[in-house]
């Protein structure tokens, strides 16, 4: 018996060349699929990406790299397949009719859905890198907020057509009357997802009536944090501790919120205590060189009020209240230092002492 002999010897309903072809064809489709995978996601990002742009090849190759891959391995393993045949004694009923046929069918093509499906979402996400890449080039930070709203909407689109569509192919579900069935269960769903629903509307709200964008500082519910994410159901925000947060949009909406970054000036109020021993005239020119340092500051206004206000218990008490023109809280930090050395050195020219909680006791030797 000669080589060709051997290749058309029958098993199980199929030659030894039909297992032969189907075991080679896996193996260079899997060995291949990594290469094939990244050629295909070098020609998306060619038409996807402009010419110049900062982003990298790698971040579309670890985003579609995986999934491709997937795919290539289910389109071999299709053709691989078509090329093996049933044992006509195991009398197994066509792919039509129920039975092991149609159940390996119906698996396979759920499968290809989730996968293709996989594909798509990821594709929706680096376009959301894309344009993001590009809003980081505009001063605002609207389109950032657009951008990422957009995407996450696109991604739900994307869900529920690939369910339905699933649901038709795979499962041979009558679309049309789900979709009217939807209308009738619609008041349950609605009520057994109603805080979902009032954080979605939230969202809108937010989208459009913009009480903040992604970037601003803002405190509300009794938490500071910058806004890195807005999504459909909850905002996510950084905190000054640098925790990462996630609020429920419609705690957003209905409380109060506090815009920080739409502010103009940040408020900056403390008291300087004297000893008691401190002259009038020392205070009047501790209060007066302070005054004039801090109307004449680059980065205070003239709303600044340096008053001797008050006798305190251990101290002589000057109340310091100006405003810093930034909310870059570095500059803030750098602006508040500078003008506290300038008072500790009014305060020393002036021969004058800080006080400290004191207290005198009196013995009575009697």
């Amino acid at each position: 018996m000669d080589f060709s002999q051997f290749l058309d010897q029958v098993y199980v309903g199929n030659t030894i060349r039909d297992y032969l072809w189907v075991v080679g064809s896996l193996l260079i489709g899997g060995l291949f699929s990594r290469f094939v995978a990244r050629k295909i996601s070098d020609l998306i990002f060619g038409l996807v990406a402009k010419k110049g742009t900062e982003l990298n090849k790698t971040a579309l190759h670890d985003l579609l790299g995986k999934p491709l891959r997937w795919l290539i391995i289910m389109l071999v393993l299709f053709v691989c397949t078509s090329h093996i045949e049933y044992p006509a004694s195991w009398d197994l009923a066509p792919v039509d009719e129920f039975g092991i046929r149609l159940v390996l069918h119906r698996i396979y093509l759920l499968f290809l859905g989730i996968v293709i499906t996989w594909i798509a979402l990821r594709f929706v996400k680096f376009l959301g890198i894309v344009f993001m890449e590009r809003a980081t080039l505009t001063e605002s930070m609207a389109d950032d907020q657009i951008i990422s709203f957009l995407i996450e909407m696109i991604r739900i689109v994307v869900i529920i057509f690939a369910v339905f569509i699933l649901l038709g192919v795979v499962f041979k579900v009558d679309i049309g009357a789900l979709v009217a069935g939807l209308g009738i269960g619609g008041l349950a769903l609605a009520l057994a997802a109603k805080e979902s629903l009032e954080n979605l509307l939230a969202s809108f709200i937010i989208f459009f009536d913009k009480p903040f964008i992604i970037g601003d500082l803002v405190t509300v519910n009794g938490v500071t944090g910058s806004v890195e994410k807005i999504g459909f159901r909850s905002t996510r925000i950084r905190t000054l501790e640098k925790s990462y947060l996630t609020i429920p949009n419609l705690m957003m909406v209905n409380n109060v919120l506090d815009n920080l970054s739409l502010r103009t000036f940040r408020r900056v109020n403390f008291t300087v205590g004297l000893t008691y021993d401190t002259t009038k005239e020392q205070i009047q020119e501790v209060v007066s060189a302070t005054q004039k340092y801090i109307d004449e500051h680059p980065h205070t206004n003239q709303d600044g009020k340096i008053h001797f206000t008050q006798f305190g218990a251990s101290s002589l008490d000057i109340m310091v209240l100006y405003y810093i023109d930034t909310m870059d809280w570095g500059v803030f930090l750098e602006v508040k230092e500078e003008i506290n050395f300038e008072i500790m050195r009014i305060v020393q020219a002036q021969k004058a002492e800080f006080a400290f909680p004191t207290q005198t006791i009196h013995l009575d030797k009697s």
